[in-house]
């Protein structure tokens, strides 16, 4: 497993290898079952699987939990060689970010609601640091995450808008056993917050229950999933949303599809989680 934070040597890798395929994984590290599970989709899927490690300062607002961030890069590349990944890219913030860098990406409507309402600087940082990803390593097919549902909204509109070459696989939430969305941010969660926490799933599958039900006045799904977590002490409710998957637009009456998401501050620590009903 090649580990390198220098794009030239990238790009020297890619170029001896230009006619196969690649699959890119990005991650902000601290690894976890989710992380692995697109891991080994892209080595399922491609003749070569990259990584990368940034924690990209451009997607945390001052107020945010940029530096204390949870990371530990050596316990990830000891989970990486053992899933067999191919190349790790590890660039510093100088690195991707030089003193002269001016450009930004930005994504118009589907930016704006849910995540982008809650963070306003959010996606034009990661819109930004996909698109330097996806330039720096030319990947076949880039994987993501569905927990991430607004991110993988984004993006795919990002690299429509922009005619990126490369396939985006948008894989399923991976859950612990008591149906908590595998997430980094976990690890700042009290014994009694990380308890409580499973109120995000109790929330999404009593709202599913009742769309399955026959429910699809969305501002009653949309109170379904509010009166669950006011249930829940230590939970303290951002947003809980019924709207279109694709334009991200809260709904009145549900026609077809809808993506119900939630965001739930437990302290200082913000989870989001969602449900796709097609």
């Amino acid at each position: 497993m090649i580990v390198t934070g220098d794009i030239a040597e990238i790009r020297q890798i890619r170029e001896k290898e230009m006619w196969s395929t690649w699959g890119l994984v990005p991650t902000m590290g601290y690894l976890h079952e989710g992380h692995l599970s697109l891991v080994r989709r892209a080595n399922e899927e491609n003749g070569f699987t990259a990584v990368t490690i940034f924690v990209n300062p451009t997607q945390f607002a001052p107020t945010e939990d940029l530096s204390s961030y949870p990371r530990n890069l050596e316990r990830d590349l000891a989970l990486l060689a053992a899933e067999g990944v191919d190349l790790v890219f590890t660039p510093t913030d100088a690195t991707m970010y030089p003193p002269d860098f001016q450009t930004a990406v930005t994504v118009g409507a589907v930016s704006k609601p849910l995540e982008g309402a809650s963070r306003p600087t959010h996606f034009q940082g990661v819109a930004t640091v996909v698109a330097k990803l996806f330039n720096i390593m030319q990947p076949t097919r880039a994987y993501f995450g569905q927990k991430d549902a607004q991110q993988t909204v984004v993006l795919r509109q990002m690299v429509r808008d922009l005619n990126f070459n490369v396939e985006m696989i948008i894989c399923p939430t991976v859950r612990e056993a008591d149906g908590l969305a595998m997430s980094s941010r976990n690890a700042y969660l009290t014994p009694e917050q990380r308890q409580a926490a499973t109120v995000l799933y109790r929330a999404l599958t009593a709202v599913q229950h009742a769309y399955t039900q026959g429910e699809r006045d969305a501002n009653r799904l949309r109170q379904i999933m509010t009166s669950t977590v006011a249930a829940e002490p230590l939970a303290r409710l951002d947003y809980a949303s019924a709207a279109h998957p694709l334009t991200l637009q809260e709904l009145e009456q549900v026609e077809s599809s809808v993506l119900f998401s939630l965001a739930v501050f437990f302290g200082k620590t913000r989870l989001i989680d969602n449900m796709l009903m097609v």
